[in-house]
């Protein structure tokens, strides 16, 4: 039987006769975000430091020292999603997590909590809502409200020890897909389960590989997308850092599914925590037999390459990606064909996300039916966000596919911040949703479930996940601009339309942000925006007018008044500002006269000075300079 496969059992029984001795687990964040602020200094000292103790220390758990001398474990593992609080530490079994912990609070973490069982509350999470101290992630609204599936070993386990995944019951699934199950019969099973494309699209994952199933051919290959460009989206690198083997796992069963025996990983060149990890990860599964030929012991072949991507942005639709992976310019075709029938290499591929690939186990090891009863009927099992912009608790999260977007705002990310960083959630103003490719929901969408089709009713999608939560001191014309800009950088260039006009579109944006726009400004946005979205090939250009066409809906009086007052509500477009010295607040100090670049403001010594409006350029240096606050702006 495929559960005797003596890889999986030697790795079993060794983590079990390790774990008898560990006393205590120490685990550091190791994803990208916690490694940027020092993490793995805080995880060399915490080494350093437990052995001047003369305590007994593991860092791999692969000791086969006969001695029954208890150990600690400290463990650098993947992001745990709460990367705002980084670097996390926790330990177990004590039940106890260290937000922003640095080098120099190691030393106290070792006299007191490892050996004395004491608790720092300094180090605590303190909720920004009941202003009190958490000490566990059950504890923790940020955690607790969450829902994790693709995400339920990111930070758990060491993603480059292959026998801790083997011990939480990895690769079972793929055990399962190779001895018990027929390629028709995964197939079905991923059907049923109405898991559907974790990148943006949507498309149902188990009748892509159906389509691709049925094609007759010589070679088929297995892809999976990793190119994740999105602003501010680390969906996909979080579990290429974290779990590197579910992704790899799934790989192989989607092999068997379509009777493919070779993949790809294509990854961008930003991520190299990410590519480093799934290369010793897939050394690890071919020295155990897991990828190669024979896996398992099956008779099944299959292998896979990392295939590292130059960061291009477009190369995230799936034919400008197999074209990279070609060696060829990584540019979008027409489809049809489509890549089930004609595609890497000209051979039947399928494409998936890592988030959907690292899902896949999940449904397989329990079952289409638990999967379903997940989410909605017709958006089942989770999602996982990446939750920014001004909110108390931001990071990487996972939900059910359903959740409103109110809980993931108040509850999750803790409430709506204004610009000094206080919680008040009447500040709320929107979401930008999907990145670039997504659109805005506004107030009126609080009690709005966020699935597939709830957000494509509206003009918008959850995209690859990017959630950026803005409040009203935000001038929306501008988030626009930043959008729009991204995009017109991305473009490929190949088609006119998304070439010409996504550099037009930031172009009208900047006559409104500058004083220059009219009504006709907008009307040009919203038809040159429509014409976009119907002239161009693929997916990007398609979506890339979809935060100017979707603000425009939401905030139309916004817009109109850049475009017919010449004003900015949120007073962040300087060109726009009006600035005026408040009389009865101004002491005639004359720092706002000498610091104005035009001398635009004139007045006698300790009396109010006065800003000729005519001369003033909006530079915003006298408001800097004032000590009294005593210029406004409207």
């Amino acid at each position: 039987m495929a559960s005797n496969n003596v890889f999986i059992v030697e790795a079993i029984e060794r983590r079990k006769k390790i774990l008898n001795k560990v006393s205590k687990k120490i685990i550091i964040c190791g994803g990208t975000g916690c490694i940027a602020n020092r993490a793995m200094k805080v995880y060399k000292k915490f080494c350093d430091a437990l052995k001047a103790e003369s305590l007994n220390v593991e860092v791999s758990l692969k000791s086969e020292s006969s001695s029954n001398e208890s150990v600690i474990y400290v463990s650098k593992n993947g992001c745990q999603g709460f990367c705002q609080m980084g670097p996390l530490i926790s330990i177990e079994p004590d039940n106890v997590v260290y937000v922003k912990v640095r080098p120099e609070d190691v030393d106290e973490i070792v006299e007191k909590t490892i050996k004395k069982n004491k608790i720092i509350e300094r180090l605590l999470y303190i909720d920004p809502i009941k202003n009190q101290r958490e000490k566990w992630y059950d504890e923790i609204n940020f955690y607790k409200k969450q829902q994790r599936l693709s995400l339920r070993r990111c930070g758990r386990i060491n993603p480059e020890d292959i026998d801790e995944y083997i011990y939480d019951g990895g690769y079972e699934a793929a055990i399962k897909a190779l001895f018990d199950m027929s390629d028709k019969d995964i197939c079905d099973e991923i059907l049923r389960s109405g898991l559907r494309g974790r990148g943006g699209g949507g498309f149902s994952t188990g009748r892509k590989w159906e389509l691709t199933r049925i094609k007759k051919a010589d070679k088929k290959y297995i892809v999976c997308n990793g190119d994740e460009g999105d602003p501010g989206a680390f969906m996909d690198r979080s579990i290429m850092e974290g779990d590197p083997h579910a992704v790899i796992e799934g790989m192989i069963i989607a092999g068997k599914a379509i009777g493919a025996e070779e993949g790809y990983i294509y990854v961008r060149m930003e991520y190299p925590l990410a590519v480093e990890r799934l290369k010793i990860a897939i050394d690890q599964a071919r020295k155990y037999g897991f990828l190669g030929k024979n896996i398992f012991n099956s008779g099944y072949n299959f292998d896979i390459i990392v295939m590292e991507g130059a960061g291009a942005f477009v190369c995230g639709e799936e034919t400008a990606l197999l074209a990279s992976i070609e060696g060829k310019r990584g540019m979008p075709m027409p489809k049809p064909p489509f890549p089930a029938e004609k595609g890497l290499f000209g051979k039947p591929t399928v494409i998936n996300n890592v988030e959907t690939l690292a899902t896949v186990p999940v449904i397989i090891k329990e079952g289409w039916e638990k999967f379903k009863s997940i989410g909605t009927p017709t958006s089942p099992g989770t999602k996982t966000f990446a939750l920014t912009g001004q909110v108390a608790n931001s990071g990487l999260i996972e939900t059910p596919m359903g959740i409103k977007l109110k809980d993931i705002i108040f509850e999750i990310g803790g409430g709506v911040t204004d610009k000094n960083g206080e919680i008040n959630n009447q500040k709320f103003k929107a979401a930008q949703i999907g990145g670039p490719s997504g659109g805005c929901l506004t107030k009126e969408h609080l009690d709005m479930p966020l699935d597939f089709d709830s957000l494509k009713s509206i003009g918008a999608m959850i995209g690859s996940g990017g959630l950026v939560v803005i409040n009203d001191d935000t001038c929306i014309v501008k988030v626009a601009r930043f959008f729009m800009q991204f995009t017109q950088n991305e473009s490929c260039g190949k088609c006119v339309l998304c070439r010409e006009g996504t550099k037009q579109m930031p172009a009208l944006l900047d006559d409104l942000i500058e004083g220059r726009g009219d009504e006709k400004t907008i009307e040009l946005l919203e038809t040159l925006g429509k014409a976009i979205q119907k002239g161009s090939l693929c997916g990007l250009g398609k979506t890339a007018p979809n935060p100017v066409l979707s603000t425009i809906k939401f905030f139309r009086e916004e817009y109109l008044a850049h475009a017919i007052k010449k004003e900015c509500p949120s007073k962040e477009c300087k060109a726009l500002l009006k600035p005026k010295i408040v009389a009865k607040l101004c002491k005639g100090c004359g720092l706002c006269l000498r610091y104005c670049p035009v001398g635009a403001i004139k007045g006698n010594k300790k009396e109010p000075h006065v800003i000729n409006e005519e001369l003033c350029i909006k530079c915003g240096a006298c408001i800097e300079a004032c000590k009294l606050n005593a210029i406004t702006v409207g």
